[in-house]
């Protein structure tokens, strides 16, 4: 096998960056985790007829009812804390990367439209996206949320709205780019169509960018999610979730009863922060502007 694929030179200028590689295995291990939560964890948290209330509230190493420990304690409706973390977090990925992925393919397509339309649908679509981009992108999806409700589907799209902007623009100064080629004049005198133009010419070369992109906006997906399901406009109480486990342990904190929202705090942080290393190194390699 070749040494000088982009694959080998990727993870061989991956691999001298230490700190990205332990982020790495941390998102893989928390990745399995969440997939195969309902194989390692000792009870389903959610179903209830596998819950016991005497059990509520204990703290770390408890034996409960059912005659397991529970290494990370309990929470309020005797869940155990550790099969809680494990399925929150399987929907907190489930959430980030379906709205991360909606979000960038409408905003690829909607950025490389108008690069190769120009005129004033190129103007239209970049004032919408520039004035959305004008908010924080909290406060967009906070007024979407409360406005659609609770739910699962109405906080993806609170997230696909907050997100796509990111994407249309990065895909927009991309495809700007590639539009004054040579390569792309000569397949429109062809002639080509114009969508085999977009998605065949300028789309996979303006993509690099988009992807790194993409690796930062699944960690603030997540982070989204848990703020909102926090402040009570993300997800309802009987989904899984880590901001909502956050929420239901916050009013025992000061009453010594921390692991009920430390806990899950501590995997949402290490997990926020992984990606986010991850994605700065997919960053410095693949644009070399960033290259050390």
């Amino acid at each position: 096998m070749p040494n000088d694929t982009f694959l080998y030179r990727f993870w061989s200028d991956f691999s001298r960056n230490h700190t990205a590689v332990i982020a790495a295995i941390i998102v893989l291990v928390i990745v399995l985790v969440a997939l195969c939560a309902p194989l390692i964890t000792p009870q389903n948290p959610y179903d209830l007829s596998h819950l016991v209330l005497r059990d509520a509230r204990r703290p770390p190493g408890y034996v409960g009812t059912g005659g397991y420990v529970h290494w990370l304690g309990t929470d309020a409706q005797g869940r155990d804390l550790f099969s809680a973390i494990a399925y929150g977090l399987r929907i907190s990925l489930q959430m980030g990367v379906i709205a991360t992925g909606t979000a960038l393919a409408i905003g690829a397509i909607a950025g490389c439209s108008a690069a190769y339309i120009g005129g004033r649908f190129e103007t239209s679509v970049m004032r919408i996206v520039d004035l959305q981009l004008s908010f924080p992108a909290m406060l967009l999806a906070f007024v979407i949320a409360a406005v659609l409700g609770q739910g699962k589907y109405q906080l993806i799209l609170a997230l696909i709205f907050a997100q796509y902007a990111y994407f249309a623009r990065t895909a927009h100064g991309a495809a700007a780019a590639e539009r004054q080629k040579d390569y792309v004049e000569a397949a429109l005198s062809i002639p080509l169509s114009s969508w085999r133009v977009v998605s065949r010419h300028i789309l996979p070369n303006a993509f690099p960018p988009i992807i790194v992109v993409a690796t930062v906006q699944v960690a603030s997906a997540i982070s989204l999610e848990a703020t909102l399901s926090f402040l009570g406009v993300g997800l309802p109480t009987t989904e899984p979730s880590l901001g909502m486990l956050i929420a239901n342990g916050f009013q025992y904190l000061l009453s010594g009863r921390y692991w009920i929202s430390i806990y899950p705090g501590i995997a949402l942080i290490i997990f926020i922060v992984s990606l986010n290393l991850v994605g700065d190194q997919v960053r410095d390699q693949l644009n070399p502007r960033f290259q050390r």
